[in-house]
């Protein structure tokens, strides 16, 4: 086959990303090897079968990177990365076949157990979108590979595994809506704090996570199998209500007007991103005020530093992530080095913090 692939540059001229490939039917197995094969700096060093030989391969292969079938057999795709994690952490990027809300969902799954991020299969050769769904796992796999990995020790019932739930006293007492920004390692931080939530929460959460195209609804309904709040895809010109979750659809900005209603903007990404974390703190900002409770959480990049710290000069609560609970602390840790976070909690201790704020 003489297709190409158009990605960006490697790491470094002298580095090599060892890739296993985890996928149980052989038609895709081959054509995934291939996409990887058409990347110089890619190395596939491994081809599993079943999710059983996965586990055994992180360990055999040492892979940097691994990209993981949801459906296989003898271990699923969730159940293959947990095990992965509490054996040999690596990082590993989910290459779902369906954008159906369940296949999503237990995506979705597979990034609470440790999985770094989740994109769909690429398009077939002779697809018009193949170059760029091919590029988009290219990009997706080389960015994780370089992520630094902590291994996940199995839970224990009735532990708290060994997270210390310190409590900053609430300096707010009308806040009005809470708004929440995250990318990489974001959906199971956003879980853990949703699920300290009473559902009767007396304002709205909004929500901006970096996900690929295709699986915002299967998110949603994860949060909502998760934390038991409802939980929607944001639509233009609603009023948000109190103790609803309203997360940011693909391909526009979440924000919110004068009249507090719910807008979604199409305008150019901010840094290459649509949806924009900043975008949403800065118009939640404007709209609420001192209000306005700002969380960012964890991510590559800088996205929602600076306007996190613009809710804080309006008068606004703003929280950012910790380094120890971050699977990658750039965007938090930015707005610590800017110092627009007033407090710097773990999810735990964030969705305590904001019930604490709720009176409930």
């Amino acid at each position: 086959m003489n297709t190409t692939v158009t990605v960006p540059p490697p790491l470094s001229a002298n580095c090599r990303i060892r890739v296993l490939v985890a996928e149980d039917s052989p038609v895709i197995r081959d054509f995934l090897t291939h996409i990887l094969n058409l990347v110089p700096d890619f190395q596939v060093v491994g081809l599993a079968h079943d999710g059983e030989q996965a586990v055994a391969m992180a360990c055999d292969c040492r892979p940097d990177v691994i990209t993981m079938d949801i459906h296989m057999p003898k271990l699923d795709g969730f159940e293959a990365t947990r095990r992965i994690m509490e054996t040999r952490a690596t990082p590993i990027v989910i290459v779902s076949g369906s954008s159906t809300v369940t296949e999503s969902v237990t995506a979705f799954r597979a990034l609470e157990a440790g999985a770094l991020a989740a994109v769909p299969r690429p398009h077939g050769i002779g697809h018009p979108k193949f170059e760029a769904s091919a590029a988009k796992l290219v990009e997706t796999v080389r960015t994780m590979a370089g992520v630094p990995m902590v291994r996940r020790w199995p839970k224990r019932e009735g532990g708290t595994g060994g997270i210390s739930l310190v409590m900053p006293a609430p300096t707010r007492s009308e806040i009005r809506i809470v708004a929440i920004g995250a990318s990489t390692g974001g959906p199971g931080a956003i879980a853990t704090i949703l699920a300290a939530l009473p559902k009767d929460l007396p304002f709205p959460i909004l929500i901006v996570q970096h996900i690929c195209d295709g699986f915002t609804a299967g998110f949603c309904e994860w949060l909502i199998q998760a934390t038991g709040l409802p939980v929607h895809i944001a639509t233009g010109g609603e009023l948000p209500l109190p103790g609803h979750v309203y997360v940011a659809g693909s391909g526009t900005h979440l924000g919110v007007n004068g009249s507090l209603r719910i807008t979604l903007e199409a305008s150019p990404p901010e840094d290459g991103l649509r949806p924009s974390v900043g975008y949403l703190f800065r118009s939640v900002a404007a709209a609420y005020g001192k209000s306005a409770v700002g969380v960012l959480l964890t991510g590559m990049g800088t996205d929602g530093a600076d306007a996190l710290g613009l809710i804080r000069s309006r008068g606004g609560l703003t929280i950012a992530q910790d380094a120890a609970s971050s699977v990658v602390h750039g965007m938090p840790g930015e707005a610590i080095r800017r110092g627009a976070a007033m407090h710097v909690l773990s999810p735990e201790s964030i969705g305590a913090f904001v019930r604490n704020l709720s009176g409930k």
